[in-house]
This record gives structure tokens, sequence and C-alpha cells, in this order.
């Protein structure tokens, strides 16, 4: 049997909708490989011809602007296709990826890909569909940081990476973000970032050891997020 017909991966993507002759197909094509953290997966403005299927791992999506700032755009996790837009608009990808933590990714050459758009509609649909979420995100990131203030922005995104990506053991967020990552996700400046997770910690709403934040108080975080 086929590796991407045993992969449960594919069950969260566009790739669920694909018949077992094309899974065959693909398995036959992809490049499997892994990725070490803080490792690159494509740059902005690179022309990456096909998607990636994040595995394992999870990668930060962001853009830089004209001062050299990165604004982190997006998390992505397993389960989730990079590079659909860009391939089939054809355009180089206006993002890069880089991964947070040791990934393991299958590239599908978009030569393989596109062909399924003329043979399975549902393959097409569930593609334009993801297509369109990722625009609905972008816009309700938007929004937020043109409504909200930083402190609100900050608020939101450690419920965001504690809902999303869990807690490890000792109960700290499993995802650690640098400062400046943070920063970066939430639009400010490192020493702002820093200066709210102190206030946050006076308040006794996170704990902070090193880069390991620990909510305490979720839903006093939550209420401030709003």
């Amino acid at each position: 049997m086929s590796k991407c017909e045993q992969c449960i991966v594919r069950e969260f993507s566009s790739l669920k909708a694909l018949k077992k002759d094309e899974l065959l197909k693909i398995a036959d094509c992809k490049t499997s490989f892994t990725i070490k953290k803080g490792d690159t997966i494509f740059s902005e403005g690179e022309q990456v011809n096909g998607i990636f299927c994040i595995k394992d791992g999870v990668c930060k999506l962001s853009k830089l602007s004209q001062n050299g700032k990165e604004q982190i755009i997006k998390l992505v996790t397993k389960g989730e296709l990079l590079g659909q837009r860009s391939m089939i608009s054809d355009e180089a990808v206006n993002l890069s990826a880089v991964a947070l933590e040791d990934m393991e990714v299958c590239y599908i050459p978009k030569t393989d890909v596109m062909g399924f758009f003329d043979t399975n509609n549902e393959f097409s649909m569930n593609v334009m569909k993801n297509i369109c979420g990722d625009l609905k995100e972008s816009e309700t990131h938007t929004i937020s940081m043109a409504q909200k203030t930083v402190k609100e922005r900050l608020a939101e995104t450690l419920v965001y990476l504690e809902s999303t990506f869990g807690k490890n053991e000792d109960g700290s967020l499993h995802i650690q973000l640098t400062r400046d990552e943070l920063a970066g996700m939430i639009g400010t400046a490192t020493e702002s970032c820093i200066r709210l997770l102190s206030d946050f910690k006076k308040l006794g709403l996170i704990d902070l050891s090193g880069k390991k934040i620990t909510i305490l108080e979720l839903n006093k975080l939550k209420k401030l997020a709003e």
C-alpha cells in the first residue's frame, strides 16, 4: 500500500479528496525530507513549482518589511499544505517559511498535481476552499492589527498558541517563540513585547522562565483579548 494512502495527515488537507490511483501517482513523484529547526523551506520571491505537505512539525510564514523587520503572518502545522496559491497563480511565493522545530515535509511537484484539477472536481474545490480560508485568516489578522491594542494582540496570541499547539509537561507553551518572533506576530517592537510580557507576569497572568511562557490565567487572558 502507498505511504500516501496510509498517511493520516492527508485527511486534514485538500489531498483527502484524491483517489487511490491519484495517491499512488503522488507517492511515486513526491520527495520526503526532514527540515531542522531554523532552516528555511522556501524564501519570499522564490518559485517553488509545487506544494509542500507538512507531515510533522511547525513552521512560520513571514514577510520582511522595507526596514528589515519580520512580520509573522501565520504558523503552519502538520496536515496543512504550503504553496497552493502560488502553484495555481503561477507566481513566486510572497512569504518565507522557516521551521520553528524539526519538521517532516513532503514535496509534490506542480506538474504532478495540476492534472488532478481536470479529473477530480472535489480536489479542485478543496484547494479553492483552503485558499479562501487563508484569505479570511489574513483579513482577520489585518483587522486585529488595525483595531486591537498591542496588549490585546499579545493576549490573543498567547491564547492562540496554547489552544492550537498545546503545552509541555511542565505547563509551558509547546511552541517556544523568541521575543523577536513574538513581537513579529503582534506587530510591535521587541522592547514593547518584552515590557508587556513583564506586565502580564506582574499581574499573575503568565509565568516566564527564559524563553518559556506558562499561562496561569487563561480566562483572564481571553477576556483581555476581546
